[in-house]
């Protein structure tokens, strides 16, 4: 009973906890990766959003120089 026990956890076992070893590590990783990519994409989201701010304050004040020279 035990000489067929070993050769099933050898071949069956062993290979299938390997797999999910690697499986999981690797689901950890991306995981990781999808939580760098995500705090990059916010980062550029306001770095885009301070940018369009800065730019429509640009455009009033050009706004308020033309408006004050046609006076």
């Amino acid at each position: 009973m035990i000489d067929m026990i070993e050769p099933v956890l050898r071949w069956l076992v062993a290979p299938l906890v390997a797999v999910v070893w690697y499986l999981f590590n690797r689901t950890n990783r991306n995981t990781t990766d999808v939580a760098v990519l995500n705090a990059k994409l916010e980062a550029q989201s306001r770095n885009f959003d301070e940018m369009r701010d800065t730019i429509k304050a640009i455009f009033k004040k050009l706004d308020s120089i033309e408006h004050s020279l046609r006076k």
